[in-house]
């Protein structure tokens, strides 16, 4: 009897151990099997694209931007693929030249045919976003800004692709759809998932970067500020829901307060006080000189407030080269006299506390690049390197920098010393939040600006998960390979030693 019992054990044991053994080899197969398929599935080539026209107060850039077209509607994936500089001044200079606007477009557009497939061409949107330096020639003269906009629809309108409009964009687009690319770029809207491809649970909203914009006419701040109730001054609010998240932005555009347009105010409120034409100027290298017409001083919208009849047609500039002086005048563009706000940054413009990170680009990036100054340095640092660098005689920084154009070159004093003015005593950044600002060329390829922020809004091709990619890491597929590899070889050695010796096996069990 007992031994019937021992039997009947060491039946109903082998029978298990042989179901166990032969469901996990099933498994690691079926494992080892779907890794390998998922890991070497073919991503999606088919491909998208998209044209942006930066039109800028000093120069006009073409952009052009590539996507899975499987993915457009649900990830949005949208990376830079081209950048196309258009040589010549910016489109408002063409008032009275309307007829060169075509050659002016040529190159960059011959170009655009070329990068993107002729297959994709008719499926292609093209935008042209003028900014600052078209808003000022509106303020001028709405009918020449307008005849420049329609020369250029037609002129655009003759390429093979799907040409989606020339228009004027506000300061406050500019500054909203700059914050979009940089936070896009940045990963701070999307949903990150978890190793197995499954989407991270519950409502998580990544702290967004704030955005610096700062072009020839006109510079923009925009970030998500503290919770504030009520809303001081709702002209500078904006809402937006992206991925799920409602999002309430702060956003300025300081028109006339761009680098260019900054160093003409300056230059006319100077002027006022000279009686013989000839302006010693601190945010020039000593020993610079330079003549400017008084005509083009006060061309400008921008140099309105300033303009008075003077006793000469034309002026000289004689470089000083001394940082605390030049500081000083530019300091005296900034009106900070009245607030009607519990806080403002200048001219009576309310101004939020400052939070989190800034990625500061465009001009803030160039010229600081330029400088030598984006890496992370104090903010004293900062300062003795622009005391050094414009103290420097002109005919030094000419052999020092030889490659460079001489009225570029020039600037860069005053353009660096503009730019602490205008981060310090403009916005309220202090030598502890100075580490909070990025400044930035490009992101994984893209450059920052509002272009890409401002398609990503005109195509609905905000993405609402990560990219289309391999569903492993290389190390993370070949743990798994191995893993499963161990687990079936186990298994089968374990059977091999069941079946090879039965008995011992047998006796050890009981």
């Amino acid at each position: 009897m007992e031994d019937r019992k021992d039997f009947e054990f060491k039946r109903f044991c082998r029978k298990n151990i042989l179901a166990i053994l032969g469901f996990s080899s099933i498994m690691a197969v079926v494992a080892l099997i779907a890794v390998g398929i998922s890991q070497h599935k073919p991503l999606p080539e088919n491909a998208k694209y998209g044209i942006v026209l930066d039109a800028g107060s000093s120069h006009t850039s073409m952009y052009i931007y590539k996507w899975p077209a499987e993915k457009m509607n649900d990830t949005g994936v949208v990376h830079q693929t081209e950048e196309c500089k258009i040589q010549g001044p910016g489109i408002s200079k063409y008032a009275h030249k309307l007829d060169e606007i075509e050659n002016y477009l040529y190159e960059c557009m011959e170009r655009a045919k070329e990068v993107i497939p002729s297959s994709q061409h008719s499926e292609t949107p093209v935008y042209l976003g003028a900014t600052a330096g078209m808003r000022l020639l509106r303020m001028e003269n709405e009918g020449i800004a307008d005849k420049i906009l329609d020369v250029i629809s037609t002129t655009l309108s003759s390429y093979p692709f799907d040409f989606q409009g020339a228009r004027i964009i506000t300061g406050q687009e500019e500054g909203a759809y700059g914050w979009i690319t940089i936070n896009y770029l940045m990963e701070k809207f999307i949903k990150k998932s978890n190793w197995y491809g499954l989407l991270a649970q519950g409502s998580y909203q990544q702290e967004t970067y704030g955005a610096l914009d700062l072009g020839g006419a006109s510079t923009q701040i925009t970030f998500v500020p503290p919770k504030m109730e009520p809303v001081e001054s709702p002209d500078n609010s904006l809402q937006f829901r992206l991925y799920g998240q409602d999002y309430t932005i702060y956003t300025h555009s300081f028109l006339c307060y761009g680098k260019d347009q900054a160093l003409w105010q300056k230059l006319a409120k100077d002027i006022e006080d000279t009686s013989n034409g000839v302006l010693k100027d601190p945010c020039f290298h000593f020993g610079y000189e330079r003549v400017v017409n008084v005509s083009d001083l006060y061309k400008t919208p921008c140099t309105k407030r300033f303009e008075k009849t003077l006793p000469f047609h034309e002026f000289h500039i004689q470089g000083v080269g001394n940082y605390q002086q030049c500081h000083q005048s530019i300091l005296q563009l900034f009106n900070t006299s009245y607030c009607p706000y519990s806080q403002c940054a200048f001219n009576g413009i309310f101004l939020p506390p400052l939070q989190g990170d800034f990625g500061a680009f465009s001009a803030f990036y160039f010229v600081m690049n330029f400088l030598n100054l984006t890496s992370k340095s104090s903010l004293e640092n900062v300062r003795q390197k622009m005391e050094s660098f414009c103290s420097t005689p002109w005919e030094e920084i000419k052999t020092s920098f030889d490659g460079v154009k001489g009225k570029y070159l020039s600037e860069y004093c005053f353009s660096g010393i503009y730019i602490l003015s205008l981060l310090l005593q403009g916005y309220n950044f202090t030598a502890s939040s100075w580490k909070n600002i990025h400044f930035m060329g490009k992101i994984d390829g893209s450059d920052a600006g509002w272009t890409l922020g401002y398609m990503l809004n005109l195509t609905n091709m905000i993405p609402a998960e990560y990219p289309v990619s391999k569903p492993f890491s290389h190390s993370t597929y070949v743990f798994l390979m191995v893993l499963f590899s161990l687990i079936l070889v186990a298994v089968i050695v374990t059977a091999l030693f069941i079946f090879h010796k039965p008995s011992s096996f047998w006796k050890e069990m009981i």
